[in-house]
Protein backbone atom coordinates (compact mmCIF):
# COMPACT_ATOMS: atom_id res chain seq x y z
CA UNK A 1 0.00 0.00 0.00
CA UNK A 2 2.83 2.33 0.92
CA UNK A 3 4.48 1.92 -2.46
CA UNK A 4 1.14 2.68 -4.68
CA UNK A 5 0.74 5.82 -2.59
CA UNK A 6 4.06 7.00 -3.63
CA UNK A 7 3.79 5.74 -6.99
CA UNK A 8 0.74 8.39 -7.04
CA UNK A 9 2.37 11.12 -5.35
CA UNK A 10 5.00 10.64 -8.30
CA UNK A 11 2.75 11.10 -11.01
CA UNK A 12 1.45 14.46 -9.61
CA UNK A 13 2.77 17.89 -12.45
CA UNK A 14 5.83 19.52 -11.30
CA UNK A 15 4.31 22.78 -10.89
CA UNK A 16 2.65 21.04 -8.08
CA UNK A 17 6.20 19.80 -6.53
CA UNK A 18 5.38 21.43 -2.50
CA UNK A 19 2.00 20.51 -3.05
CA UNK A 20 2.92 17.14 -4.52
CA UNK A 21 5.36 16.86 -1.32
CA UNK A 22 2.93 17.19 1.61
CA UNK A 23 0.34 15.07 -0.09
CA UNK A 24 2.57 12.60 -0.29
CA UNK A 25 3.86 12.59 3.30
CA UNK A 26 -0.10 13.25 4.60
CA UNK A 27 -0.68 9.92 2.97
CA UNK A 28 2.24 7.78 3.77
CA UNK A 29 1.22 8.99 7.36
CA UNK A 30 -2.02 7.70 6.94
CA UNK A 31 -1.23 4.48 5.58
CA UNK A 32 1.07 4.07 8.67
CA UNK A 33 -1.41 5.11 10.84
CA UNK A 34 -4.15 2.42 9.37
CA UNK A 35 -1.03 -0.23 9.55
CA UNK A 36 -0.03 0.72 13.11
CA UNK A 37 -3.98 0.73 14.28
CA UNK A 38 -4.52 -2.70 13.91
CA UNK A 39 -4.87 -4.46 16.96
CA UNK A 40 -1.97 -6.72 18.21
CA UNK A 41 -2.06 -10.40 17.39
CA UNK A 42 -1.99 -12.72 20.59
CA UNK A 43 1.89 -13.52 20.33
CA UNK A 44 2.31 -9.60 20.12
CA UNK A 45 0.87 -8.88 23.03
CA UNK A 46 2.57 -11.26 25.28
CA UNK A 47 6.07 -9.99 24.07
CA UNK A 48 4.89 -6.58 24.94
CA UNK A 49 3.43 -7.39 27.74
CA UNK A 50 6.89 -9.63 28.39
CA UNK A 51 4.51 -12.05 30.32
CA UNK A 52 2.84 -15.31 29.41
CA UNK A 53 -0.68 -15.99 31.46
CA UNK A 54 -1.74 -19.97 31.66
CA UNK A 55 -4.58 -21.03 33.89
CA UNK A 56 -4.03 -23.92 35.75
CA UNK A 57 -4.40 -25.18 39.17
CA UNK A 58 -2.03 -26.86 42.24
CA UNK A 59 -1.86 -29.79 42.37
CA UNK A 60 0.35 -33.19 41.82
CA UNK A 61 0.79 -32.92 38.17
CA UNK A 62 0.66 -29.83 37.69
CA UNK A 63 2.34 -27.09 39.74
CA UNK A 64 3.29 -26.71 43.47
CA UNK A 65 6.52 -25.51 45.59
CA UNK A 66 9.25 -28.09 46.11
CA UNK A 67 12.14 -27.53 47.98
CA UNK A 68 13.62 -25.11 45.55
CA UNK A 69 10.50 -23.20 44.19
CA UNK A 70 8.06 -23.73 42.21
CA UNK A 71 7.67 -27.08 40.10
CA UNK A 72 5.38 -29.59 38.82
CA UNK A 73 5.16 -31.37 34.81
CA UNK A 74 2.75 -28.56 33.53
CA UNK A 75 4.66 -25.66 35.57
CA UNK A 76 7.87 -26.78 33.67
CA UNK A 77 6.66 -27.30 30.30
CA UNK A 78 5.00 -23.67 30.54
CA UNK A 79 7.81 -22.43 31.78
CA UNK A 80 10.30 -23.78 29.20
CA UNK A 81 7.80 -21.90 26.72
CA UNK A 82 7.93 -18.24 28.29
CA UNK A 83 11.55 -18.96 28.17
CA UNK A 84 11.39 -20.14 24.64
CA UNK A 85 9.52 -16.55 24.25
CA UNK A 86 11.74 -14.91 26.48
CA UNK A 87 8.97 -13.64 28.87
CA UNK A 88 8.00 -14.36 32.38
CA UNK A 89 5.49 -16.96 33.34
CA UNK A 90 2.39 -15.95 35.36
CA UNK A 91 -0.72 -18.78 36.29
CA UNK A 92 -3.95 -17.96 37.55
CA UNK A 93 -5.21 -20.79 39.61
CA UNK A 94 -8.67 -21.66 38.73
CA UNK A 95 -9.74 -24.85 41.03
CA UNK A 96 -12.85 -26.31 38.74
CA UNK A 97 -12.09 -27.94 34.97
CA UNK A 98 -14.81 -26.25 33.72
CA UNK A 99 -14.41 -22.78 34.81
CA UNK A 100 -11.33 -23.14 33.29
CA UNK A 101 -12.07 -23.58 29.98
CA UNK A 102 -14.75 -20.81 30.45
CA UNK A 103 -11.66 -18.46 31.08
CA UNK A 104 -9.74 -19.29 27.72
CA UNK A 105 -12.76 -18.62 25.88
CA UNK A 106 -13.26 -15.65 27.55
CA UNK A 107 -9.87 -13.81 27.80
CA UNK A 108 -8.42 -14.01 31.29
CA UNK A 109 -5.62 -16.10 30.39
CA UNK A 110 -3.59 -16.98 26.66
CA UNK A 111 -4.30 -20.69 27.49
CA UNK A 112 -5.16 -23.36 30.07
CA UNK A 113 -2.44 -26.20 31.17
CA UNK A 114 -3.83 -28.07 34.04
CA UNK A 115 -3.52 -31.98 32.11
CA UNK A 116 -6.39 -31.29 30.28
CA UNK A 117 -7.73 -34.61 28.37
CA UNK A 118 -8.10 -34.06 24.86
CA UNK A 119 -12.39 -34.98 24.27
CA UNK A 120 -14.67 -33.67 21.46
CA UNK A 121 -16.98 -32.42 23.78
CA UNK A 122 -14.10 -29.88 24.98
CA UNK A 123 -12.92 -29.42 21.52
CA UNK A 124 -15.99 -27.49 20.70
CA UNK A 125 -15.35 -24.58 23.21
CA UNK A 126 -11.31 -24.47 22.85
CA UNK A 127 -8.29 -25.66 20.91
CA UNK A 128 -6.13 -28.10 22.08
CA UNK A 129 -2.55 -28.18 20.72
CA UNK A 130 -1.09 -31.64 19.72
CA UNK A 131 -1.13 -34.11 22.43
CA UNK A 132 1.71 -33.80 24.58
CA UNK A 133 1.47 -37.09 26.89
CA UNK A 134 -0.81 -39.65 26.51
CA UNK A 135 -2.92 -41.46 29.08
CA UNK A 136 -5.73 -44.14 29.91
CA UNK A 137 -8.72 -43.72 32.61
CA UNK A 138 -8.41 -46.82 34.48
CA UNK A 139 -11.42 -48.64 36.94
CA UNK A 140 -9.50 -49.24 40.42
CA UNK A 141 -11.21 -51.39 43.42
CA UNK A 142 -10.23 -52.51 46.46
CA UNK A 143 -8.15 -55.72 46.54
CA UNK A 144 -10.46 -56.99 50.02
CA UNK A 145 -13.78 -57.20 47.24
CA UNK A 146 -14.44 -59.10 44.06
CA UNK A 147 -12.26 -57.31 40.94
CA UNK A 148 -14.45 -55.94 38.44
CA UNK A 149 -13.92 -57.60 34.82
CA UNK A 150 -16.09 -54.98 32.83
CA UNK A 151 -18.30 -51.71 33.49
CA UNK A 152 -21.10 -53.97 34.03
CA UNK A 153 -20.02 -55.43 37.34
CA UNK A 154 -19.17 -52.05 38.26
CA UNK A 155 -23.23 -51.02 38.33
CA UNK A 156 -24.55 -51.35 41.50
CA UNK A 157 -21.61 -50.32 43.25
CA UNK A 158 -20.48 -46.65 44.73
CA UNK A 159 -18.27 -45.26 41.95
CA UNK A 160 -16.69 -41.72 42.55
CA UNK A 161 -15.27 -39.29 40.21
CA UNK A 162 -13.77 -36.20 39.87
CA UNK A 163 -16.27 -32.99 38.95
CA UNK A 164 -15.99 -32.06 35.58
CA UNK A 165 -12.99 -34.66 34.63
CA UNK A 166 -12.86 -36.13 30.82
CA UNK A 167 -13.85 -39.39 33.52
CA UNK A 168 -17.66 -37.90 33.69
CA UNK A 169 -17.84 -37.76 29.75
CA UNK A 170 -16.63 -40.95 29.44
CA UNK A 171 -18.97 -42.55 31.76
CA UNK A 172 -21.59 -40.84 30.55
CA UNK A 173 -20.80 -42.47 27.08
CA UNK A 174 -21.17 -45.86 28.43
CA UNK A 175 -24.38 -44.94 29.98
CA UNK A 176 -25.86 -45.75 26.96
CA UNK A 177 -25.21 -48.89 26.62
CA UNK A 178 -25.41 -49.66 30.58
CA UNK A 179 -28.68 -47.56 32.00
CA UNK A 180 -28.49 -48.60 35.23
CA UNK A 181 -24.49 -47.52 35.42
CA UNK A 182 -24.56 -44.58 38.41
CA UNK A 183 -21.78 -42.72 40.06
CA UNK A 184 -21.31 -39.73 42.33
CA UNK A 185 -19.24 -36.63 41.61
CA UNK A 186 -16.82 -34.63 43.52
CA UNK A 187 -15.16 -31.59 43.04
CA UNK A 188 -12.25 -30.70 45.48
CA UNK A 189 -10.45 -33.92 44.58
CA UNK A 190 -7.28 -35.35 43.55
CA UNK A 191 -6.80 -38.95 41.71
CA UNK A 192 -4.51 -39.27 44.82
CA UNK A 193 -7.64 -38.93 47.10
CA UNK A 194 -9.64 -41.26 45.17
CA UNK A 195 -6.94 -44.12 45.52
CA UNK A 196 -6.68 -43.62 49.44
CA UNK A 197 -10.37 -44.03 49.79
CA UNK A 198 -10.46 -47.08 47.53
CA UNK A 199 -7.29 -48.39 49.41
CA UNK A 200 -9.32 -47.80 52.91
CA UNK A 201 -12.72 -49.30 51.58
CA UNK A 202 -14.74 -45.92 51.60
CA UNK A 203 -15.77 -46.18 47.86
CA UNK A 204 -16.38 -49.76 45.73
CA UNK A 205 -14.42 -47.99 43.12
CA UNK A 206 -12.79 -45.09 41.25
CA UNK A 207 -11.75 -43.81 38.01
CA UNK A 208 -8.13 -42.57 37.94
CA UNK A 209 -5.50 -41.83 34.83
CA UNK A 210 -2.92 -44.71 34.32
CA UNK A 211 0.05 -42.36 35.25
CA UNK A 212 -1.71 -40.91 38.61
CA UNK A 213 -2.33 -44.81 39.12
CA UNK A 214 1.66 -45.43 38.40
CA UNK A 215 3.26 -43.12 40.83
CA UNK A 216 0.87 -44.34 43.84
CA UNK A 217 0.34 -47.70 43.42
CA UNK A 218 2.82 -48.48 46.04
CA UNK A 219 1.46 -46.00 48.44
CA UNK A 220 -1.96 -47.43 48.01
CA UNK A 221 -1.47 -51.25 47.48
CA UNK A 222 -5.58 -52.40 48.14
CA UNK A 223 -6.29 -50.00 45.59
CA UNK A 224 -5.86 -52.72 42.61
CA UNK A 225 -6.67 -52.10 39.04
CA UNK A 226 -9.41 -53.73 37.52
CA UNK A 227 -9.57 -52.95 33.80
CA UNK A 228 -9.16 -49.58 31.19
CA UNK A 229 -12.14 -47.60 30.90
CA UNK A 230 -11.73 -47.32 27.25
CA UNK A 231 -8.66 -46.36 24.59
CA UNK A 232 -6.02 -44.30 25.95
CA UNK A 233 -6.41 -40.43 25.57
CA UNK A 234 -4.48 -37.68 25.16
CA UNK A 235 -3.26 -34.76 26.91
CA UNK A 236 -2.93 -30.76 25.03
CA UNK A 237 -2.94 -27.17 26.16
CA UNK A 238 -6.03 -25.26 25.38
CA UNK A 239 -6.48 -22.00 23.91
CA UNK A 240 -9.29 -19.95 22.38
CA UNK A 241 -10.74 -20.81 18.80
CA UNK A 242 -9.55 -17.87 17.24
CA UNK A 243 -8.66 -17.13 13.59
CA UNK A 244 -5.32 -15.54 15.45
CA UNK A 245 -2.90 -18.36 16.13
CA UNK A 246 -0.06 -16.49 16.38
CA UNK A 247 0.41 -17.56 20.02
CA UNK A 248 -1.00 -21.57 19.66
CA UNK A 249 1.63 -21.81 16.41
CA UNK A 250 4.57 -20.92 18.31
CA UNK A 251 3.51 -23.49 21.13
CA UNK A 252 3.06 -26.09 18.93
CA UNK A 253 6.37 -25.71 17.66
CA UNK A 254 7.48 -26.05 21.27
CA UNK A 255 5.83 -29.03 22.02
CA UNK A 256 7.41 -30.47 18.96
CA UNK A 257 10.88 -29.77 19.61
CA UNK A 258 10.90 -30.56 23.03
CA UNK A 259 9.83 -33.78 21.59
CA UNK A 260 12.56 -34.26 19.44
CA UNK A 261 14.69 -33.17 21.59
CA UNK A 262 13.56 -35.89 24.29
CA UNK A 263 13.39 -32.89 27.06
CA UNK A 264 9.92 -33.93 27.05
CA UNK A 265 10.65 -38.05 27.82
CA UNK A 266 12.86 -36.52 30.45
CA UNK A 267 10.16 -34.69 32.34
CA UNK A 268 7.86 -37.55 32.06
CA UNK A 269 9.92 -39.68 33.85
CA UNK A 270 11.22 -37.37 36.70
CA UNK A 271 7.66 -36.30 37.44
CA UNK A 272 5.95 -39.46 37.00
CA UNK A 273 8.58 -41.95 38.09
CA UNK A 274 7.52 -44.19 41.80
CA UNK A 275 11.71 -45.46 41.77
CA UNK A 276 11.84 -46.09 45.42
CA UNK A 277 15.82 -45.44 46.62
CA UNK A 278 15.86 -48.27 48.58
CA UNK A 279 14.05 -50.94 46.99
CA UNK A 280 15.90 -50.35 43.41
CA UNK A 281 19.27 -49.57 45.04
CA UNK A 282 18.88 -53.11 46.83
CA UNK A 283 20.51 -54.30 50.45
CA UNK A 284 23.02 -55.90 48.71
CA UNK A 285 23.98 -53.45 46.61
CA UNK A 286 23.92 -50.88 49.79
CA UNK A 287 26.24 -53.67 51.32
CA UNK A 288 28.66 -53.70 48.36
CA UNK A 289 28.92 -49.79 48.26
CA UNK A 290 29.22 -49.65 51.80
CA UNK A 291 32.09 -51.73 51.94
CA UNK A 292 33.62 -50.01 48.62
CA UNK A 293 32.60 -46.23 48.49
CA UNK A 294 32.45 -45.44 51.57
CA UNK A 295 36.12 -45.78 52.99
CA UNK A 296 37.07 -43.21 50.06
CA UNK A 297 34.69 -40.51 51.34
CA UNK A 298 34.60 -41.63 55.14
CA UNK A 299 37.32 -38.88 56.11
CA UNK A 300 35.84 -36.29 54.64
CA UNK A 301 32.55 -36.82 56.33
CA UNK A 302 34.49 -37.02 59.52
CA UNK A 303 36.33 -34.05 58.69
CA UNK A 304 32.84 -31.56 57.77
CA UNK A 305 30.42 -32.92 60.67
CA UNK A 306 33.09 -31.98 63.11
CA UNK A 307 33.42 -28.37 61.18
CA UNK A 308 29.59 -28.64 60.91
CA UNK A 309 28.41 -30.18 63.93
CA UNK A 310 26.45 -33.39 62.90
CA UNK A 311 27.27 -37.09 62.83
CA UNK A 312 29.13 -38.07 60.16
CA UNK A 313 27.28 -41.55 60.13
CA UNK A 314 24.23 -38.90 59.50
CA UNK A 315 26.08 -37.33 56.76
CA UNK A 316 27.05 -41.02 55.07
CA UNK A 317 23.29 -41.60 55.17
CA UNK A 318 22.16 -38.46 53.78
CA UNK A 319 24.69 -38.60 50.82
CA UNK A 320 23.53 -42.27 50.26
CA UNK A 321 20.27 -41.51 49.73
CA UNK A 322 21.16 -38.52 47.87
CA UNK A 323 23.47 -39.82 45.22
CA UNK A 324 24.98 -43.71 46.00
CA UNK A 325 28.34 -42.44 47.09
CA UNK A 326 29.12 -41.32 43.58
CA UNK A 327 30.47 -37.96 43.25
CA UNK A 328 29.80 -37.69 39.48
CA UNK A 329 25.77 -38.38 40.38
CA UNK A 330 23.54 -36.26 38.31
CA UNK A 331 19.87 -36.55 37.82
CA UNK A 332 17.35 -35.79 35.01
CA UNK A 333 16.58 -32.66 37.25
CA UNK A 334 20.08 -31.31 36.66
CA UNK A 335 21.33 -31.66 40.38
CA UNK A 336 24.36 -33.05 40.83
CA UNK A 337 27.07 -34.22 43.08
CA UNK A 338 27.65 -36.58 46.16
CA UNK A 339 24.54 -34.62 48.06
CA UNK A 340 22.82 -33.74 44.54
CA UNK A 341 22.60 -30.00 45.21
CA UNK A 342 20.71 -27.46 42.81
CA UNK A 343 22.29 -24.81 41.03
CA UNK A 344 20.60 -22.10 42.94
CA UNK A 345 21.15 -24.25 46.53
CA UNK A 346 24.47 -24.28 45.45
CA UNK A 347 25.32 -20.72 44.25
CA UNK A 348 23.52 -19.45 48.09
CA UNK A 349 25.70 -21.75 49.49
CA UNK A 350 29.38 -20.30 47.89
CA UNK A 351 29.46 -24.10 45.84
CA UNK A 352 31.27 -23.60 43.00
CA UNK A 353 31.89 -26.56 41.45
CA UNK A 354 29.10 -29.26 42.41
CA UNK A 355 31.29 -32.22 41.52
CA UNK A 356 33.93 -31.56 43.67
CA UNK A 357 32.95 -33.83 46.79
CA UNK A 358 34.41 -31.34 49.16
CA UNK A 359 32.58 -28.98 48.18
CA UNK A 360 29.30 -30.64 47.62
CA UNK A 361 29.44 -32.18 51.43
CA UNK A 362 30.13 -29.14 53.08
CA UNK A 363 27.29 -27.42 51.11
CA UNK A 364 24.67 -29.96 51.98
CA UNK A 365 25.99 -30.24 55.01
CA UNK A 366 26.01 -26.35 56.05
CA UNK A 367 22.09 -26.52 54.59
CA UNK A 368 20.90 -29.06 56.96
CA UNK A 369 22.77 -27.20 59.92
CA UNK A 370 21.22 -24.03 58.66
CA UNK A 371 17.69 -25.71 58.51
CA UNK A 372 18.00 -27.34 61.89
CA UNK A 373 19.27 -23.81 63.01
CA UNK A 374 15.94 -22.11 61.89
CA UNK A 375 13.79 -24.64 63.68
CA UNK A 376 12.05 -23.33 67.06
CA UNK A 377 14.23 -23.31 69.73
CA UNK A 378 11.63 -25.31 71.95
CA UNK A 379 12.10 -28.63 69.53
CA UNK A 380 14.81 -30.97 71.00
CA UNK A 381 16.64 -33.85 69.64
CA UNK A 382 16.55 -36.17 67.60
CA UNK A 383 12.92 -34.76 66.69
CA UNK A 384 14.98 -31.94 65.63
CA UNK A 385 17.49 -33.14 63.47
CA UNK A 386 15.07 -35.54 62.00
CA UNK A 387 12.12 -32.59 61.00
CA UNK A 388 15.51 -30.36 58.91
CA UNK A 389 16.11 -34.03 57.38
CA UNK A 390 12.31 -33.73 56.45
CA UNK A 391 13.08 -29.74 55.27
CA UNK A 392 15.72 -30.35 53.01
CA UNK A 393 13.95 -33.01 50.86
CA UNK A 394 10.71 -30.92 50.85
CA UNK A 395 11.56 -27.48 52.13
CA UNK A 396 11.16 -25.41 55.10
CA UNK A 397 7.51 -23.95 53.82
CA UNK A 398 5.96 -27.37 53.61
CA UNK A 399 7.46 -28.84 56.71
CA UNK A 400 5.74 -25.77 58.92
CA UNK A 401 2.76 -26.54 56.88
CA UNK A 402 2.70 -30.16 57.94
CA UNK A 403 3.03 -28.69 61.29
CA UNK A 404 0.27 -26.62 61.23
CA UNK A 405 -1.95 -29.71 59.97
CA UNK A 406 -0.72 -31.66 63.07
CA UNK A 407 -1.87 -29.05 65.67
CA UNK A 408 -5.19 -28.56 64.08
CA UNK A 409 -5.83 -32.39 63.96
CA UNK A 410 -4.11 -32.46 67.79
CA UNK A 411 -0.98 -33.73 67.33
CA UNK A 412 2.31 -31.97 69.00
CA UNK A 413 3.85 -30.39 65.86
CA UNK A 414 7.56 -30.77 67.69
CA UNK A 415 7.18 -34.07 67.47
CA UNK A 416 8.55 -36.31 63.95
CA UNK A 417 6.43 -38.89 65.29
CA UNK A 418 3.43 -36.96 65.33
CA UNK A 419 4.52 -34.83 62.08
CA UNK A 420 5.30 -37.90 60.04
CA UNK A 421 1.74 -38.53 60.00
CA UNK A 422 0.36 -35.58 58.45
CA UNK A 423 3.16 -34.79 55.91
CA UNK A 424 1.35 -37.16 53.26
CA UNK A 425 -1.71 -35.01 53.99
CA UNK A 426 0.00 -32.15 52.10
CA UNK A 427 -0.68 -34.53 48.75
CA UNK A 428 -4.61 -34.03 49.10
CA UNK A 429 -6.35 -31.19 47.95
CA UNK A 430 -9.04 -31.17 50.88
CA UNK A 431 -5.67 -30.36 53.12
CA UNK A 432 -3.09 -28.24 51.25
CA UNK A 433 -5.70 -25.79 49.87
CA UNK A 434 -6.12 -24.96 53.70
CA UNK A 435 -2.30 -24.19 54.25
CA UNK A 436 -0.13 -21.10 53.23
CA UNK A 437 2.46 -23.09 50.24
CA UNK A 438 -0.23 -25.42 48.42
CA UNK A 439 0.42 -29.20 47.23
CA UNK A 440 3.64 -31.08 48.31
CA UNK A 441 4.45 -34.46 47.43
CA UNK A 442 4.10 -35.25 51.30
CA UNK A 443 4.83 -39.19 51.11
CA UNK A 444 8.37 -38.50 49.69
CA UNK A 445 9.80 -36.27 53.33
CA UNK A 446 8.78 -39.22 55.28
CA UNK A 447 10.29 -42.09 53.08
CA UNK A 448 13.42 -39.62 52.63
CA UNK A 449 13.74 -39.61 56.74
CA UNK A 450 13.21 -43.29 57.50
CA UNK A 451 15.37 -44.38 54.77
CA UNK A 452 18.19 -42.32 55.96
CA UNK A 453 17.30 -43.54 59.60
CA UNK A 454 18.01 -47.08 57.93
CA UNK A 455 21.00 -46.31 56.17
CA UNK A 456 22.53 -44.68 59.52
CA UNK A 457 21.86 -47.62 62.01
CA UNK A 458 23.59 -49.84 59.21
CA UNK A 459 26.39 -47.61 58.53
CA UNK A 460 26.72 -47.06 62.28
CA UNK A 461 26.45 -50.86 62.99
CA UNK A 462 29.31 -51.54 60.39
CA UNK A 463 31.38 -49.10 62.31
CA UNK A 464 31.36 -50.89 65.39
CA UNK A 465 32.07 -54.14 63.76
CA UNK A 466 35.28 -52.73 62.03
CA UNK A 467 36.45 -50.87 65.19
CA UNK A 468 36.00 -54.54 67.07
CA UNK A 469 37.80 -56.53 64.28
CA UNK A 470 40.49 -53.73 64.75
CA UNK A 471 40.46 -54.02 68.71
CA UNK A 472 40.67 -57.92 68.30
CA UNK A 473 43.44 -57.77 65.72
CA UNK A 474 45.36 -55.46 68.33
CA UNK A 475 44.64 -57.87 71.10
CA UNK A 476 45.69 -60.85 68.85
CA UNK A 477 48.75 -59.06 68.32
CA UNK A 478 49.70 -58.60 71.69
CA UNK A 479 48.51 -62.40 72.75
CA UNK A 480 45.71 -61.24 74.51
CA UNK A 481 43.41 -64.02 76.01
CA UNK A 482 40.18 -62.48 74.81
CA UNK A 483 38.51 -64.58 72.22
CA UNK A 484 34.97 -63.55 73.02
CA UNK A 485 32.63 -62.33 69.99
CA UNK A 486 31.46 -59.03 70.21
CA UNK A 487 28.22 -58.23 70.99
CA UNK A 488 25.51 -55.94 69.56
CA UNK A 489 25.13 -53.19 70.86
CA UNK A 490 21.93 -50.25 70.87
CA UNK A 491 22.56 -46.91 69.18
CA UNK A 492 22.10 -43.78 70.75
CA UNK A 493 18.32 -43.81 70.52
CA UNK A 494 18.16 -46.96 71.56
CA UNK A 495 17.03 -48.71 68.47
CA UNK A 496 18.98 -52.01 67.80
CA UNK A 497 20.88 -51.53 64.00
CA UNK A 498 19.33 -53.30 61.36
CA UNK A 499 21.37 -56.12 60.34
CA UNK A 500 23.01 -55.86 56.61
CA UNK A 501 20.78 -57.83 54.40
Amino acid sequence: MLSKLRHYARQLPRRFSLKRTLFGVLLIGLCASLVTSRPPTMLEQVLTNGTLVAISRNGPTTYYEGPNGTTGFEYALLQGFADSLGVTLEIREQEHLGAMLDMVTEGDGQLAAAGLTITPQRQTRVQFTSPYLEVTQQLIYNRGKDKPESIADVTGGDLLVIAGSSHVERLQQLKADYPELSWREEPNLEMIDLLEMVHRGEVDYAIVDSNAYHINAQTFPRARLAFDVGEPETLGWAFPQRTDTSLYDRAQAYLARIENDGILDSLVAEFFSNDDPVSTGGALLFTHRLEKRLPQWQGLMQKVGDEVGLSWQLLAAMSYQESHWNPDARSHTGVRGLMMLTRVTAKELGVKNRLDPEQSMRGGATYLKDLYTRLPERIQDPDRTLLALAAYNTGMGHLEDARVLTQRHGGNPDKWEDVEKYLPLLAKRKYYRTVKHGYARGWEPVHYVNNILRFRDIIAWHDQQEQRRLAMATSADTNTDDTSEPKAERNDNGIMPMSVL
